[in-house]
């Protein structure tokens, strides 16, 4: 670390804490330290998050041990979970806390390094705290950064950024969440008081130029070309030990209940000889009846889920108990895909193809998450087609190949609404506005024609017998400016990111009255009272359906 140039105290943290640095670190802390734009694809537990960590808190700390660093936010650190967010912010929260005991202990007095948390979970107690005293790094996701580039007291706040760290960026590059993000980062750069450091990171994605090109956008805040974005590829590829389990005799095109059963067997064992298991399933229906079909075998003390369904507090206490020991197994959606800390996994299982290379990868590398322990994966296929599937995938993941990541080319709903958004904040020239959005990476090649056709369809309306009263902006054509109109902000505001408005239920426990989940409408409505489904690994019977509630009690165990 000394070539490096990080602080002398810095350096003693670090090398307290760890052998020495991991390859990413190594190649990573110059270019970083240098203010490039920077890129670094690693393998899962690779140390890449402290990469980019450490050495913005080598400037942070530099700043306040000379007493000028104000209580402003600098460094904005974005993931694509919520949970993620959460994890992160305990995890810094370590570190920082150690620097600050080592420099009391060395005689240092240097104020504290304050890290802030903006989700869709924080109250609003905790948000309005985070204006008036605006932490150092800014822990959030990108539709809570959407929301705090449309509010007033907000973009004040986020004026001093000089870093933006995108975690597991190639979760975010491939869906339009990835292009509303990209408009976010260039709102954020034309109000920014100063050019930002941008360092993405992630463990599986190709091709890396053009990851790198969504990252650094189309140009600077005035035109100019982007600055070269450095890509640190340590490579994605890892000794690994894989395989395919096929534990019924004979596959066929369907799996059939006798099939299940034999499955149902050998998870069962494989989970046993194994201190904590991790079990991938591609649906939340499949993950609650694989849980309530492994209690039955191991024990209910021994196996949960973890899915988009439960409360936040019931998978929280899910990760905490994996973490512990207390649990062999939790199955799961993609809610555990990314880098949450659950501590040490021995196996992951992968029920059913998982439809790509990348994200067998990913899944795969939460086992021996750490920086030598070698990653153990078994991918069960269901059906005779999945087990060729699952055979090919092997076989590329072998020869070290990936799935090439397909970024969105300019979609126009979410232009709109970030249009709209950016609108309600201030009065735009039509010129200016146009090369902002064209600054981000999917939209570099918007054509004129199409920018002025959303404008014509944001300042007339939606429809010809609507009229302009149902309209968001109004658009001078004469002065070449456009503004918000009275409806536009709370459409902005009440319409935030891309991601799939599914109309939920939430399940509530009676007589403890505790939210425990959230079911699909379409569920919800058709149910009827005494009917018993699973969520998590319990049965719960339904009692009454309500005012958007799903009111149930524990159905103890009927099937």
């Amino acid at each position: 670390m000394q070539h490096i140039g990080f602080h002398p105290l810095i350096q003693e943290w670090f090398t307290h804490r760890f052998v020495g640095p991991t390859e990413p670190q190594r190649l990573g802390w110059p270019a970083i330290a240098a203010g490039h734009p920077t890129l670094i694809a690693a393998p899962t537990g690779s140390g890449k998050t402290l990469t980019a960590f450490l050495a913005v808190i080598d400037r942070l700390f530099r700043e306040a041990e000379a007493g000028t660093l104000a209580n402003e936010i600098r460094v904005v650190y974005l993931s694509p979970l919520r949970a993620l967010s959460n994890d992160m912010q305990r995890n810094l929260d370590t570190p920082l806390r150690e620097i600050s005991e080592l420099a009391a202990a060395r005689g240092l007095s240097v104020p504290a390094l304050r890290v802030g948390l903006r989700t869709g979970d924080t109250s609003a107690s905790d948000r309005a705290k985070l204006i008036r005293k605006p932490p150092h790094i800014l822990v959030t996701t990108p539709e809570s950064l959407y929301l705090m580039l449309t509010a007033d007291k907000g973009r004040e706040a986020l004026r001093s950024v000089e870093t933006v760290i995108i975690d597991e960026i190639h979760a975010l590059v491939r869906d339009k969440r990835g292009s509303h993000m990209a408009l976010s980062l260039e709102r954020l750069a034309a109000l920014a008081t100063q050019p930002f450091q941008r360092i993405g990171l992630s463990a599986t994605q190709k091709p890396l130029d053009r990851v790198a090109a969504f990252l650094t956008g189309a140009g600077g805040v005035n035109g100019d070309a982007s600055p070269a974005c450095q890509i640190i590829d340590v490579g994605h590829q890892r000794h690994l030990d894989l395989g395919v389990e096929v534990p019924v005799e004979q596959i066929g095109p369907i799996c059939t209940h006798e099939d299940w059963a034999v499955i149902h067997q050998r998870l069962g064992e494989l989970i046993e000889s194994h201190r904590s298991t991790l079990i991938f399933v591609n649906t939340r229906r499949m993950a609650e009846r694989l849980t309530h079909q492994l209690s039955a075998l191991i024990g209910e003390e021994h196996v949960s889920s973890h899915h988009g369904s439960l409360a936040a507090e019931i998978r929280h206490k899910t990760e905490q108990r994996l973490k512990s020991g207390e649990l062999k197994a939790v199955v799961a959606t993609a809610s555990l895909e990314l880098g949450l800390d659950v501590g040490y996994i021995d196996l992951v299982v992968q029920l059913g193809s998982p439809r790509s290379i990348a994200t067998f990868l990913q899944r795969i590398g939460r086992s021996g998450h750490s920086l030598h322990a070698i990653p153990k994966g078994r991918v069960v296929p269901l059906t005779r087609d999945e087990l060729l599937e699952c055979l090919a995938l092997i076989r590329a993941i072998r020869a070290g190949r990936l799935d090439a990541v397909k970024i969105p080319v300019a979609p126009i709903d979410v232009l709109v609404q970030q249009i709209v958004a950016e609108t309600t904040c201030q009065e735009w020239n039509v010129d200016e506005l146009f090369e902002l959005c064209r600054r981000a990476d999917p939209y570099r090649d918007l054509s004129r024609d199409v920018f002025e056709e959303v404008l014509q369809f944001l300042s007339e309306g939606f429809t010809e017998r609507a009229g302009r009263g149902k309209s968001l902006i109004y658009y001078d054509r004469v002065g070449r400016r456009i503004k918000a109109r009275p409806a536009a902000r709370p459409a902005a505001v009440g319409n935030a990111g891309a991601i799939p408005d599914a109309g939920t239920y939430r399940v509530i426990a009676q007589p403890e009255h505790t939210v425990i989940g959230s079911v699909d409408e379409e569920f919800a409505v058709e149910s009827m009272r005494g009917d018993v489904f699973l969520l998590g690994n319990t049965s719960w019977q339904i009692e009454g359906v309500r005012n958007g509630d799903v009111l149930v009690h524990d159905a103890h165990g009927a099937p």
